[in-house]
């Protein structure tokens, strides 16, 4: 005997992945697409740095702040402590970071370099 539920189907919202709020095109996934966003420079729209506070977490939030300017975005750089919000990206391991709302790195400190090679690799 099969057991059905009837009611109205929960509607799903199509949220964009993109953190800069300026409704990036989204997949059916709610995943970013190849499209950039009209705010993105390269193809980012956001970073952010996730960690605990620590000595080596804010030395990766500097690497990052660097590595931005010397690529000379004018991306701000978010640096979130808050572990609830760090939870929420499901990483095991800090410092991580998080390129348009995707970690790209966790639990090692990169140099400014690193991040550079990093941000090219994620950009359109």
């Amino acid at each position: 005997m099969a057991l059905f539920h009837f009611g109205k189907k929960k509607e799903e919202k199509n949220v964009s992945a993109c953190a800069c709020s300026c409704d990036c095109p989204t997949s059916d996934a709610g995943e970013r697409m190849d499209v950039c966003c009209p705010q993105a420079q390269n193809g980012i729209c956001c970073i952010k740095v996730l960690g605990a506070g620590c000595k080596s977490c804010h030395e990766q939030y500097e690497n990052a702040k660097k590595a931005v300017q010397e690529m000379g975005l004018s991306v701000e750089v978010e640096y979130i402590t808050d572990m609830q919000q760090v939870m929420a990206y499901g990483i095991m391991s800090m410092p991580a970071i998080v390129v348009n709302e995707k970690v790209v790195s966790m639990g090692k400190v990169l140099k400014a370099e690193e991040v550079k090679k990093m941000l090219q690799k994620q950009g359109c």
